[in-house]
């Protein structure tokens, strides 16, 4: 079986999961005992934040430990709103943010908060005029992630944060990053964050670790209640080995961005190429997003329909994103980029990485054509 699935999750570097069998055999203490075995993994722990906050080129203090982005966009999100609305209770995001943001923005509507929703282009992108055009006195937040975990549709973040505080200063800007770092360049600073999560899986790492960077002087209310640990922000002992093999996983996810721009890059250009040049499909991804989503969709048939088939052809792809593809409903990404609901329901995803080859790609082609071919006279059946 070949995996496709990349954007769901990531195999860890041999290297990641060495670190985190001997961090976990080796220094099993409590980071807040006073004791030898204590003070170590505290240690351990203060080294590992020195580390991620050298891949993104931030203070170790502005790095929070979560354990990943769920409970990263959930901290970001409510902690602003909780910490903030005294301020105001207007937030602004995007329709086609992952669930962990678009439903936490969701909850706080039933508590009293207004959200703007912004719409996108046919290719999945927001205009910074239409930020401006929403942002208002009363504005907390604003939360845009960096690339699509659908389609890959990168969001002009330069352009977006230099709107958002040009005209509302003290509105947070929160970023969701998980499909962008490892994949593209990052800069916090040029994009004007005060808050940006990332999860170590989608990077090779660890599932169940990952990095809520926090502007340093931003106050966020903590969501959970106990001890003082990550600054009062986050109790709960930490989680030393994933944090351990987190850095380590970040540390080599920024020093190969690069690399993996240019080889996963090509893999989407030839799939993205064959798509265009069958008749039956339309994509839904472009050459000017991300370098490892390629979305697709098969109108007249179901996604499930396609994935089954493709995977008895050995081939590993997956439908919308992996947290909502036990549903349903047409993609909601999809809608909001005005495909049709057709559309939106036959389409699957297909995220690559640097463990992928020519050769895989190949083998791809030649399954995707093989799946396109049998399925094409039930689809035309259907479609009568």
């Amino acid at each position: 079986m070949i995996y496709w699935d990349h954007a769901a999750s990531t195999p860890p570097y041999d290297e990641v999961i060495q670190t985190m069998a001997e961090v976990m055999k080796k220094h099993y203490g409590n980071p807040s005992s006073i004791h030898r075995m204590g003070e170590d993994a505290a240690k351990l722990i203060k080294r590992a934040r020195e580390v991620c906050a050298g891949a993104l080129n931030v203070k170790p203090a502005e790095i929070i430990l979560t354990s990943g982005a769920t409970e990263g966009n959930n901290m970001a999100i409510k902690g602003t709103a909780m910490q903030y609305g005294g301020r105001g209770k207007h937030i602004i995001s995007t329709q086609i943010e992952h669930p962990s943001v678009y439903d936490s923005c969701l909850d706080l509507k039933k508590q009293g908060y207004e959200i703007t929703f912004l719409p996108v282009d046919a290719k999945g992108m927001i205009d910074p005029a239409d930020v401006a055009s929403a942002v208002r006195k009363d504005t907390i937040l604003v939360s845009v992630m960096h690339v699509n975990n659908e389609t890959g549709a990168i969001q002009p973040l330069a352009d977006i944060g230099r709107v958002l505080k040009n005209t509302n200063p003290l509105t947070v800007f929160h970023i969701d990053g998980v499909q962008g770092f490892g994949k593209l360049p990052v800069d916090l600073e040029e994009w004007q964050a005060d808050l940006y999560t990332l999860s170590a899986h989608k990077i090779r790492g660890p599932k169940g670790t990952g990095v809520l960077y926090k502007r340093e002087g931003l106050t966020l209310h903590p969501l959970l209640s106990g001890g003082k640990q990550e600054s009062g922000l986050r109790a709960g002992t930490e989680n030393i080995p994933g944090f351990v093999a987190m850095s380590k996983a970040m540390r080599m996810a920024a020093e190969q961005t690069e690399a993996f721009m240019k080889e996963v890059g090509a893999y989407r250009d030839i799939l993205l190429d064959w798509i265009r040049k069958t008749p039956s499909l339309e994509p839904n991804s472009f050459e000017e997003g991300a370098p490892h989503i390629v979305n697709v969709s098969f109108p007249g048939m179901k996604a499930e329909v396609l994935l089954h088939t493709l995977e008895e052809h050995g081939m590993l792809v997956s439908t919308k994103s992996a947290c909502s593809s036990k549903t349903t409903e047409p993609s909601r990404v999809l809608l909001a980029m005005g495909r049709s609901e057709d559309a939106a329901s036959s389409a699957i995803r297909i995220s690559m990485g640097m463990t992928n080859t020519h050769q895989d790609v190949k083998q791809l082609l030649t399954a995707l054509d093989a799946a396109v071919s049998r399925l094409q006279p039930l689809r035309q059946e259907g479609m009568k």
